[in-house]
């Protein structure tokens, strides 16, 4: 699982990639994603009740946590990955958001690097 000091917690954290970092979407989730000067990466989840009950969305949630756990090792020093998970999410299986949030994350990637 993601380790706790790898989560976003704070609303100021979210608010800084969300505005200043590159985004990219897919079909379930967008992925917004800036580099700080600091050296842990970090991930942190954004999952409305637009996407579903509280059920729906701590599934998905789940799911995710899973997804960017395996991930985060190859991100860049200093990554601040936010996923927002989409309506569609609640209907995806494992399989389609765990390739809807790589290839974001590959195009977020490649937006930050330029």
């Amino acid at each position: 699982m993601l380790p706790a000091d790898a989560r976003l917690r704070s609303s100021a954290e979210f608010r800084s990639a969300m505005r200043s970092g590159a985004r990219s979407g897919r079909r379930t989730v967008v992925v917004h994603m800036a580099l700080t000067g600091d050296a842990r990466r970090m991930a942190g989840f954004a999952v409305s009740k637009a996407v579903g009950g509280a059920v729906v969305r701590n599934r998905v949630k789940r799911r995710l946590r899973a997804i960017m756990s395996t991930r985060l090792d190859a991100l860049p020093d200093g990554a601040i990955v936010v996923v927002r998970a989409l309506p569609p999410a609640a209907d995806a299986s494992y399989a389609e958001l765990e390739s809807d949030v790589a290839g974001a994350l590959r195009h977020a990637m490649s937006k930050t690097a330029r």
